[in-house]
């Protein structure tokens, strides 16, 4: 088959083989960066009709034809094969066809190294703006589920033991702080995002007098990468918002285990939609909580997009390597992904109903409020060590003889500490352990009515 050839064959005597040209083309991934180049391309060119390096009119024709080039490709028109090696050298050689010489112009005061990274650039800060709205999204979902059930109690968990009572509501307000983080982390990625590469060239600048500051307005930049070399050689911006998303996706995973946890006939607190579950192809009887485990294992993929660019770059020299092309592949799919999994995510908590009554009858019959036993001792005096010990060993009693701490008598408690008074029953319903919490941030009705009020607040103003 032949191709043509590209525009830096000058140079050589031989064309590049089919088998050669078949493995180094990155066409495939890097036409997902379409708009992205040619958005640089324009400002790029119309900077260098700016400071007279090309005229108007040739930079009003090369304008013309690059917007012309894109609806090409919206149409899929343009064939955008294997044998056009990348996407710059795709729509260069389009333009050149189109409107002749003129067109090989735009490459002015350029490189495609310093090219790419603006494409990537450009397109990170649209993938950014885009998940930052999907979070909100999921914390709005998480403050509502809040409020419809703020009244009700679970137990909590620590190394997936029952800890002590808190309240529902309360768990979902933790994921609401976790997103955002989440979100103030790609706030802070697009800080170093949003910096202009174009005008690095190669990794040593250019001698025509481009204005990289022109461009970096033109396309909304807060400003150039001071050093060339650098501004073409790393891709720590792509390593930090990978990064970004593989937290995302740890706590989404995080949250999708306890729906499929809680889902199991073993918790039964919490059942999802028919449409955000599926069947077995031989178990009749089955309802699985796919969704949530897709979620769950999509983490797994994202966390290898990070491996993936951490191991591309970590041994490349200044400035630019041809190892540097593989980085489109973690950057689309961690973007992709996340996005993916933010936006389902939203959809299994609206559709998924939490069970009060199965809540409450595990609170029942158990040592949730063994802590507030050790607390109450505290306030009569003893010290935390002790009153602890203590409390040991009435929870060690009641395990013995098969009850509750609740189903205690006087005299059986009196046995373990004098400073016991009737009041301590008080404290050891569930209702009651929440209702005494003091701590700001805590898990009294209280203090999540604060958090309600001020995510509310906070959700309600912000932008993305």
């Amino acid at each position: 088959m032949s191709h043509q050839q590209p525009l830096w064959s000058g140079r050589f005597k031989e064309p590049l083989s089919e088998i050669a040209l078949r493995f180094s083309s990155s066409v495939e991934l890097d036409k997902h960066l379409y708009q992205e180049d040619i958005a640089g391309s324009i400002a790029h060119v119309e900077m260098l009709a700016a400071v007279k390096i090309i005229s108007p009119e040739e930079a009003r024709r090369i304008r013309t034809a690059l917007r012309a080039i894109g609806k090409e490709i919206d149409s899929g028109k343009l064939d955008l094969s294997w044998d056009k090696e990348d996407i710059h050298m795709a729509i260069e050689q389009r333009l050149i066809q189109k409107i002749g010489p003129i067109g090989g112009k735009l490459h002015t005061g350029r490189s495609r190294n310093d090219q790419v990274a603006l494409d990537e650039r450009l397109h990170l800060r649209g993938a950014i703006r885009e998940l930052q709205k999907l979070i909100l999204q999921l914390q709005r979902v998480l403050l509502y589920k809040a409020e419809k059930y703020f009244d009700t109690i679970m137990p909590g968990y620590t190394h997936l033991q029952r800890a002590q009572p808190v309240y529902l509501s309360h768990h979902f307000l933790a994921y609401i702080g976790m997103f955002e983080r989440d979100f103030g982390r790609l706030a802070d990625c697009y800080k170093r995002v949003n910096r202009l590469p174009l005008g690095a060239a190669a990794l040593a600048g250019t001698s025509f007098p481009i204005d990289r500051a022109m461009v970096a307005r033109k396309l909304g930049f807060d400003g150039i990468i001071e050093n060339s070399m650098d501004a073409v050689s790393d891709r720590d911006y792509l390593i930090e918002f990978i990064s970004a998303c593989s937290i995302i996706l740890t706590h989404l995973s995080r949250f999708a285990e306890e729906i499929v946890l809680w889902s199991s006939q073993e918790f039964n607190f919490a059942k999802t939609d028919d449409a955000y579950t599926t069947g077995s192809s031989i178990m009749p009887q089955k309802k699985n909580p796919d969704m949530a485990e897709l979620v769950r294992g999509k983490a797994g993929r994202v966390f290898g997009d990070l491996v993936n660019i951490l191991t591309i770059m970590k041994g490349l020299p200044l400035a630019y390597n041809r190892d540097m092309q593989e980085d489109k592949l973690p950057m689309l799919d961690a973007v992709a992904t996340t996005r993916q999994c933010l936006f389902i995510f939203s959809h299994i908590l609206v559709h998924t109903k939490f069970e009060k009554s199965r809540f409450e009858e595990e609170l029942k019959n158990d040592f949730l409020t063994a802590t507030e036993i050790a607390d109450y001792l505290v306030k009569k005096g003893e010290a935390f060590r002790d009153a602890h010990s203590i409390t040991g060993k009435i929870v060690a009693y009641a395990i013995e003889h098969k009850k509750s701490l609740s189903h205690l008598t006087m005299p059986e408690l009196r046995h373990f500490s004098d400073l016991l008074g009737e009041d301590v029953f008080e404290v050891l319903t569930p209702h009651k352990s929440v209702e005494h919490k003091k701590s700001a941030g805590s898990t009294s009705p209280q203090e999540i009515k604060k958090q309600i009020v001020h995510w509310t607040r906070v959700l309600k103003n912000k932008k993305a």
